[in-house]
This record gives structure tokens, sequence and C-alpha cells, in this order.
């Protein structure tokens, strides 16, 4: 990547959502349910932080932001104070993963309008890093004179897993990224093993694109919300939060693969990345699977919790994840 590339290429965290398929996991003894990006593997680093590491492999860390909810305040004010403050944008309320991108995007807009962005969820496990940071990278510079194409990166799949979303390549084409014929979500198990057969990968939702083309995609499918919070973040700086809280009190839920990216497969690419351990954590299974692959705690400090003489199974229910200690006082 040359310094221009760099000098625009910013990568955007989306740390707002609120974790519920893993609530009876990521309860405190407080009863105070903590979004699982906010929570650790065993005793390792937040999933947020290691988002905020990863996005490092395209950008720097003046050029990364994270979008959040102001209910997780308590939660992202500390794990994110080495970025920014106005790197930091706070939704007022949920509304969807799409309006979710679409704020931090206008803002990322008015700073920069020939920017490049990577949207990386920060709920994911990554097993192998090195892997999928370089296909950020390779992500990244397939934009290089291209300003109508979005990017997804699509996971060589591991299994044949009926809960993920699938990601269907056009056949032919050039090159290592290929054209998008059709998105399907949740396949029976039967399903899924014939589209991975078929050359299907999974939708990691890690997408890299100009903030052009991705404004411009949103302006097809939902103009009018595009116009109502582009003048709400143009709003002068000290009413800014209260002209974004006016929109989002009137605009309605909208999920980003289902209302926005679907009927979009026109202007959609996908790379194909090589497997890396990559798992979104949104079931419990699915946790205890990562768990399984990851290097295994003292097995002392299991067995003075009380947990040494439980199976496998009984113990990732009680372990699958541990917080901070600050979480649960």
């Amino acid at each position: 990547m040359n310094n221009d590339e760099g000098a625009h290429t910013w990568a955007l965290v989306l740390a707002a959502g609120e974790g519920r398929r893993l609530r009876t996991l990521t309860t405190a003894a407080s009863g105070r349910s903590i979004p699982k990006q906010f929570c650790s593997l065993y005793e390792g680093p937040s999933l947020l932080h290691e988002a905020i590491e990863r996005a490092r492999a395209v950008a720097s860390r003046g050029r990364t932001c994270a979008v959040v909810a102001e209910q997780h305040r308590c939660w992202w004010m500390s794990a994110l104070a080495t970025l920014p403050a106005a790197n930091v944008i706070v939704q007022p309320e949920n509304r969807g993963t799409a309006n979710g991108i679409l704020l931090p995007i206008l803002h990322i807009a008015g700073r920069d309008p020939k920017a490049r962005v990577v949207l990386l969820p920060s709920d994911h496990h990554v097993r192998n890093e090195g892997i999928l940071a370089a296909s950020l990278l390779e992500a990244v510079e397939l934009l290089h004179g291209s300003g109508e194409e979005v990017v997804l990166l699509g996971l060589h799949p591991e299994d044949a897993d009926p809960e993920f979303g699938y990601i269907v390549p056009r056949d032919g084409g050039n090159g290592r990224a290929r054209s998008v014929e059709r998105f399907v979500e949740k396949p029976s198990r039967e399903q899924a093993a014939s589209l991975i057969a078929s050359g299907a990968l999974w939708n990691a939702f890690i997408i890299a694109s100009s903030v052009p083309a991705l404004l411009a995609m949103f302006r097809r499918r939902i103009p009018e919300i595009v116009t109502s919070l582009e003048a709400a973040v143009r709003s002068d700086p000290e009413k800014l939060s209260c002209a974004i809280a006016q929109v989002y009190e009137r605009i309605p839920v909208i999920d980003f693969c289902r209302d926005i990216l679907s009927g979009e497969e026109s202007h959609l690419k996908v790379l194909p990345v090589p497997s890396c351990g990559w798992s979104d954590l949104g079931t419990p299974r699915r946790v205890a699977d990562a768990l399984c692959k990851m290097p295994r705690p003292d097995a002392r400090s299991s067995a003075e919790g009380g947990l040494g003489q439980l199976s496998l199974a009984a113990e990732h229910e009680r372990l699958l994840f541990r917080t901070a200690q600050q979480y649960r006082q």
C-alpha cells in the first residue's frame, strides 16, 4: 500500500451490538448482561480489544473509528481510551446494523471525502490473525482505482454450519475477487453442504469499500434516512448529539445484510479468505468450539474454581466468557 492509499484508509470497528444470543453466558454475578464485545475468552483481552488490534493491519490508530451505543458507556469509555475522542461515534440507541454503519460512515466522509474504509465487527474471534490481516490488505488494494465496488471478505467454510450466512460467488471472472451472485441466510445443513461444494463462502460481515461507494449504496436503498442523518451530522458541534438523537427517534430498525446488501449484488465483489479459525461466537456451541481450539488455562485454576470434575461441555457452560473484574463489581 503506498503512502497516498494509507492516508485515506480507515477502519471502522462495529461495537454497538447487544449480544442477546449469548446473554446466558455473559451475565455478570450482579445479574447484569454484558454485551459480548466487552467480554474475553478465558482471561485474555476483550473481543473489542482484539478488533481494535485487528484494525491495525490496514489503518493507523488515528484513522481507526468505533461505533458504540450510549447505553454501553460504562464499558467502552475505558476500553476505547486509546482512540481519539472524535473517532468514537456514539449511537443514542440501537436502530439496526444499517443505521449503525451509516452514522459513522457519514462522520468519516465529513473528515475525509476520499476515504476507503474496512468494516470490522468487534465480537469475532480469529485463531490466525496473520491470514486475515493479509486478506484485509488485499481487499484495500483491490479498491485502488475503483470507486464503484464494495468488497466483502468471504471465509472458506470449515464446516457446513447452518447458522451462518453464505455468499455465493458468480462463476467466471478474472482475479481473486469475484462477483456476487446471491446471499443465502441460515440454510439447512444439507443446503449448506451443497453450497460449499459449489464454492460458497461464509459471510463474515467484514467489508472494504470506498466511502462514496458505500454511501451510494445506502442512498439507493434508504435515501430519506441518508438525507436526515447527513443533515444531523453536519449540525453545529454543540447541537450534534441532540440532532442525531432526534433522527434516531423516528427512523426504523434496518438490517444491513437484509435491507442494504441484498439487491445490490451487481455492485459487490467477494474476496475468498483462506481458513483462519474465524468464528462470530454467535451461539454457545460456537463459543465452546472456539475454546476447544484455544490453549487451556492452568488446570489448577479450574480445579480451585470447583470445575475440575466437570465434563468439558459442562465446563464450557461455566467458563465460556470471562469478563474483566470491574464489570462484575
